[in-house]
């Protein structure tokens, strides 16, 4: 059944949002795409409306008009250049569109974080996915769905060797994780099943607060 329902994207270059960005081009659960982007995607869809925004001065225009929010943004230290730029690009820009959309009209926000994601962590990396979780949580949003993937697997535009590494040592340990249970959400998923659970799961409009771990996007 087709659908008036529009649905807003931030993070479609990224390893997950460009599989995503294609997927909700071709549900019929969205009549529009909205993606916020800083540089022209160059995609061409009837459905595709990409707003050229600046993450920093983001205005209520921007966020207009959204059903539901889906947030695949993501980045390295490396990438970003320090800590401060990275918290911005995974802490305060994904809760600052959460919380202009929500004004706008939004119910429902799909976020992709990732296993290990605790605010209390040790671990910067793993405290600021915990972090960006909690405060969304606490936006209000009817409907909010936290997506915690282990390694993702996929081609990249830029190389990151971290995740070349996991590759390897997650085809040694895959064997084990198939026969352990409590390691099957390390196990590396690709990022087209994410993009796939977050699709489904935006179907569903479950109420409240949920949290699919890695073993869970596996079934996508």
């Amino acid at each position: 059944m087709n659908s008036s329902k529009t649905a807003l994207l931030i993070g479609a270059s990224g390893l997950v949002g460009n599989y995503l960005v294609f997927k909700l081009l071709q549900s019929d659960r969205y009549a529009k795409v909205i993606a916020l982007v800083r540089r022209p995607m160059h995609l061409k869809h009837s459905k595709l409306e990409e707003r050229l925004v600046d993450f920093d001065q983001l205005t209520s225009e921007d966020v207009a008009g959204a059903d539901d929010v889906f947030c695949c943004l993501g980045t390295t230290i490396k990438q970003a250049g320090s800590k401060e730029a990275f918290q911005k690009v995974d802490l305060i820009y994904p809760v600052e569109v959460g919380k202009l959309a929500l004004k706008a009209g939004a119910k429902q926000y799909l976020l992709v974080s990732s296993i290990g994601a605790n605010a209390g962590s040790s671990i910067f990396y793993s405290k600021t996915k915990g972090e960006v979780e909690a405060q969304i949580a606490t936006l209000g949003y009817p409907s909010y769905t936290i997506f915690r993937p282990s390694m993702l697997l996929g081609k990249r535009k830029q190389f990151r060797l971290g995740e070349e590494l996991g590759k390897v040592f997650d085809l040694v340990l895959s064997p084990v994780t198939l026969l352990i249970s409590p390691l099957r959400k390390y196990k590396g998923i690709q990022a087209s099943k994410v993009a796939s659970a977050m699709l489904g799961r935006a179907g569903q409009e479950a109420p409240g607060q949920h949290i699919l771990e890695s073993d869970v996007l596996q079934k996508y």
